[in-house]
């Protein structure tokens, strides 16, 4: 069967400020492609469309139903909060990820695992989720604090920006453990990050709860059906900027998240390669990382 995108309204506006077009968007993911569609093989996709670019709030959808063409691979999940059958798209080539970016997603918000195992995670994710009263160097220095505890456990982690304004914290698991293991874990390390950082840190979710510049440790994003930016995804934000994997030396005072667009992160993949592979690589061994943060003394 003959896989075709048609693309449309190509000369539309998406960044006004930047004066970025949908076709640059669209040429940026056949781009980016070989790099991204790892991230997004066999995973259930979540649409936040935005036909009218980033300055559009845009609607969410997840159900495509029976509207996509017959070459789009399709993944019928049952919904517990409806009882209903929800039919995601599944990104698994490059014309299925431009369909998806020509029907205004701007960016693409993947599950944590994939249909052939759906509720055992690739990876967990440590979502350090800043308010807007707090700088990009505390979420940094949120960040080198989850580094130094993986460290002290020989835990890899792999960094990202979001692309908006925190960072994420990757956790390789191989699909070994299911989604409530992966949601206790993750849940122990953003405690331990608070308590060494008491006053800066908190997995309070709620903003109106939060001291004043708190920054929220998510590990809700751990759980079936949740989903984020993937690396290498637009964001829907000043700038056109990209969720970009960082080497660890990178994580310092001075990184910004505008450094990293849809215009210049190819040259850096090219030139770096795809820093984040090993998210996707071997998992963990969630007992010895146990036993081994049991002897850790945080403040």
């Amino acid at each position: 069967m003959k896989k075709k995108a048609e693309l449309t309204h190509l000369d539309k506006i998406y960044w006004p400020d930047e004066q970025i077009t949908k076709g640059e968007l669209l040429e940026y993911y056949s781009n980016i492609s070989p790099y991204i569609l790892p991230y997004l093989k066999n995973r259930p996709l979540s649409m936040r469309r935005q036909p009218n670019g980033i300055k559009d709030e845009g609607f969410f959808q997840k159900d495509v139903g029976d509207s996509a063409p017959d070459w789009v691979k399709t993944e019928a999940i049952h919904a517990e909060s409806t009882d209903k059958m929800v039919n995601y798209i599944v990104c698994n080539d490059v014309e299925t990820l431009l369909y998806v970016a020509n029907k205004s997603c701007i960016e693409m918000n993947p599950w944590n695992s994939t249909i052939n195992k759906l509720e055992y995670p690739d990876y967990i994710v440590m979502d350090i989720d800043p308010s807007d009263k707090n700088t990009f160097d505390e979420v940094i220095e949120v960040a080198q604090a989850i580094k130094a505890l993986l460290d002290q456990i020989n835990v890899e982690g792999y960094c990202k920006t979001s692309g908006s304004s925190g960072l994420h914290v990757y956790i390789p698991f191989n699909k070994k453990y299911n989604y409530d293991e992966a949601r206790d874990f993750s849940e122990i390390l953003a405690s331990m990050v608070t308590e060494m950082l008491p006053k800066l840190t908190t997995l309070e979710r709620s903003l109106s709860k939060r001291k004043k510049n708190q920054i929220y440790v998510d590990y809700l994003q751990n759980r079936i059906g949740q989903t984020l930016a993937c690396p290498y995804s637009a964001r829907p934000k000043p700038g056109a900027t990209v969720s970009a994997p960082l080497e660890w030396s990178e994580v310092k005072q001075g990184l910004r998240i505008g450094d990293f667009t849809i215009k210049n992160i190819l040259k850096r993949v090219e030139e770096k390669g795809d820093l984040f592979k090993g998210a996707l690589g071997k998992g963990i061994d969630m007992a010895k990382a146990l036993q081994k943060l049991e002897s850790i003394q945080t403040p």
